[in-house]
């Protein structure tokens, strides 16, 4: 097989093809076994029909239509190793001229994955803030812990944001009650809003024993549709806290003392910041990388994944949402086609290790045991996909590894807490 390539642009190529007729054979020999198996032919069972017998069924030429149909995707991947070509998207094959005896000759346009100028990482610069934890903040988790030791107790009074009150609930549309709408001696802090939208609005100033309406947004109904909830107070409690004494920090912790348990607290704090300082500075990186670097992008692509994407949520005239799904879209093939390029710089490859502990954590987000994830991951085809996340991964935090990343007042980072810690592949 011969094959020669014609760079359309930064993004696109067109491969011509050429495979000589014995190549075809195999696939020639698949052509009969298939059709042997669809024709019906008095005195010969399904699969038992000579050749000749096809050919005068339904002619050699349908035999070499299905052949070349048949290799056509072996052909154009063979064309495309053999050229080292990475490609994005489906090939557009066209100009197909084949007959007996004489080479199959075809093109395909196809959209590449653009090859990039990367920079020597070990020259580059990353500045970072400087891990600060604050008495305030150390103070809010101090307190976040107090709440859960806290105690309610029922008041008579009107209801405030921070009072927690029991409630009873009736969702209606038009005077009719919402499937599902009815809910009955719920628990709800007020002012959290994390229940119906318009609720904490409503609830101020009632007292136990009254109701109130009002409209709102109705989770599962219509974009334009809003509903009527009538929110009844059946008690109003009032959370008593502990004191901040060093009889709480026993009750709360392992401490025994309010400062020894302040001072754990800022630790804690002062660790998870370092994560957060690690991860910012891979953001960074990745920002730099795609200000510096031209990286082209195959438009094509990117205005079909757009409409697919539109089209299966009905919205394909939306002009607001397009531009939405375009930008999430562009930023996140720019990133894909910059992270892929620097795998192949890196050489980079991922061992079943790696590759089952990412399907561990990955699992534990979905709420999932690793079993059943990697079953469904494996059931979709999307082991591949998992493969060049883990790759990606792998791959910028080699190249972060060699950057040299500092904070604002000239301190080093050590990034190694930035690297994950292996899971055990049985974890649940």
């Amino acid at each position: 097989m011969k094959s020669a390539v014609e760079n359309l642009s930064p993004t696109r190529v067109k491969l011509s093809i050429e495979v000589p007729f014995e190549e075809l054979a195999p696939f020639i020999d698949g052509a009969y076994k298939s059709l042997a198996e669809q024709i019906n032919i008095p005195g010969f069972r399904k699969g038992k029909v000579p050749n000749v017998m096809i050919d005068q069924r339904v002619g050699r030429r349908a035999v070499l239509n299905e052949a070349v149909n048949d290799g056509l995707n072996t052909f154009m991947s063979n064309a495309l190793r053999e050229n080292k070509i990475s490609i994005i998207g489906r090939p557009e094959i066209n100009a197909i001229d084949y007959d007996e005896k004489k080479p199959l000759t075809f093109t395909a346009e196809v959209d590449i994955r653009p090859n990039l100028t990367l920079p020597n990482f070990s020259d580059m610069t990353i500045t970072v803030d400087d891990v600060v934890v604050s008495d305030d903040e150390v103070a809010e988790q101090v307190d976040a812990l107090r709440a859960r030791f806290g105690t309610l107790s029922t008041v008579e009074k009107a209801v405030e944001n921070g009072d927690f009150v029991t409630i009873d609930l009736v969702a209606t549309i038009n005077g009719k009650e919402v499937e599902g709408g009815v809910a009955s001696d719920i628990s709800y802090e007020v002012g959290t809003n994390r229940m119906v939208d318009g609720l904490d609005e409503a609830l101020a100033g009632l007292s136990a024993g009254e109701s109130k309406k009002f409209e709102t947004k109705l989770v599962g109904q219509k974009d334009d549709e809003k509903g009527e909830v009538d929110v009844t107070v059946k008690a109003v409690k009032h959370r008593d806290l502990p004191e901040l004494n060093d009889d709480f920090a026993k009750l709360a912790s392992e401490f025994d003392t309010l400062a020894e348990l302040r001072a754990d607290v800022a630790t804690r704090l002062e660790r998870v910041k370092h994560l957060e300082q690690g991860a910012h500075a891979r953001d960074l990186l990745v920002e730099k990388l795609i200000a510096d670097i031209t990286i082209p992008l195959p438009e094509r692509i990117i205005e079909e994944e757009v409409n697919a994407h539109l089209e299966g949520e009905g919205r394909l005239e939306d002009a607001v949402h397009r531009a939405e799904v375009t930008e999430q879209t562009t930023k996140q093939l720019t990133q894909e086609i910059l992270f892929d390029n620097i795998v192949d710089a890196e050489n980079v490859s991922v061992n079943e290790t790696e590759l089952t502990e990412y399907l561990v954590r990955a699992s534990a987000r979905y709420g999932m045991t690793p079993d059943q994830f990697i079953k469904e991951v494996s059931e979709a085809g999307q082991i591949s996909t998992m493969v060049a996340e883990v790759a990606r991964a792998k791959a910028l935090a080699g190249v972060l590894s060699r950057v040299k990343v500092v904070t604002k007042s000239g301190k080093p980072v050590d990034l190694e807490a930035l690297a994950p810690k292996p899971v055990a592949a049985d974890a649940e």
